[in-house]
C-alpha cells in the first residue's frame, strides 16, 4: 500500500507535469476553444481513456516492446501524425457555425474517440510512464502491478483536473471569441496549424 507521503509526492510532480506544454493539455485548449466547454470535458475523458490503456499496458509489460523496438515506436508515431494531420485539414476547411450551446450527441462520441486515438498513437506516453511510475513503487509497500495501478489512477486523476480546468478557462475565452465569423474561421485556422505542429512533433521526436 502506498503511503500518504508517496501518494502526496507523487500527485504534486503529476499536477505539474500535467500543466507543462505538451500535445494532451494544448488538444484541450484548441479543442475546447473551438468548440466549447463540453466538448472539452469530453476531449479531456478521452485523452484520460488512453492514459488508462498506456498504463495498462505499463503494468502488462507491453511499454517494453515501444522502448525497445524501434519500428514498432516508428509505425505507432507515424500513425498519430497521420491522423493529427486529418484533423488539421478537418480545421482548415471548417465553416464558422451558430452558437446554439448544443452539440449532437454523435459529434460528443467523434470527440471522445478523437482524444483517445489522440492519446494512445503517442508512444512517448507508455515510455513517460515506464519511467515515471517505476519511481515511486517500493518492494516495501506490497504488489508491484497494484501500486503501478494505484499510480496510474492518481495520475488520471490529477490529468481530469487540469484539462478540464484547461477546458473551462479556453472554452469559456473561445465563446467570447466565436462572436463572429471571423474571429471563429481565425480560430479554425490556428487549430489546424497547431495540429500540423503537434503532428510535426510527433514525427521528430526521438526515443
Amino acid at each position: 500500500m502506498l503511503t500518504i507521503e508517496t501518494i502526496s509526492i507523487f500527485f504534486t510532480a503529476s499536477v505539474l507535469l500535467a500543466l507543462s506544454p505538451g500535445p494532451d493539455n494544448v488538444f484541450v485548449l484548441m479543442q475546447s476553444m473551438t468548440h466549447g466547454i463540453k466538448s472539452g470535458f469530453i476531449i479531456t475523458l478521452g485523452l484520460c481513456t488512453g492514459l488508462l490503456v498506456h498504463s495498462t499496458a505499463v503494468i502488462l509489460g507491453l511499454a517494453v516492446i515501444f522502448q525497445t523496438s524501434e519500428i514498432a515506436f516508428t509505425i505507432l508515431k507515424l500513425l498519430g501524425a497521420a491522423y493529427l494531420l486529418y484533423l488539421a485539414w478537418g480545421a482548415l476547411r471548417a465553416k464558422p457555425t451558430q452558437l446554439n450551446g448544443k452539440q449532437p450527441q454523435s459529434s460528443l462520441r467523434k470527440l471522445y474517440v478523437r482524444g483517445i486515438i489522440m492519446n494512445i498513437t503517442n508512444p512517448k506516453v507508455s515510455i513517460f510512464f515506464l519511467a515515471f511510475l517505476p519511481q515511486f513503487v517500493t518492494t516495501e509497500s506490497g504488489d508491484v502491478s497494484q501500486q503501478l495501478l494505484s499510480l496510474s489512477l492518481l495520475f488520471i486523476l490529477a490529468a481530469l483536473m487540469v484539462f478540464n480546468s484547461i477546458a473551462v478557462l479556453s472554452g469559456y475565452l473561445g465563446q467570447r471569441l466565436k462572436e463572429s465569423d471571423h474571429i471563429q474561421n481565425t480560430l479554425n485556422k490556428l487549430s489546424g496549424v497547431v495540429f500540423i505542429g503537434l503532428a510535426l512533433k510527433l514525427v521528430t521526436t526521438g526515443r
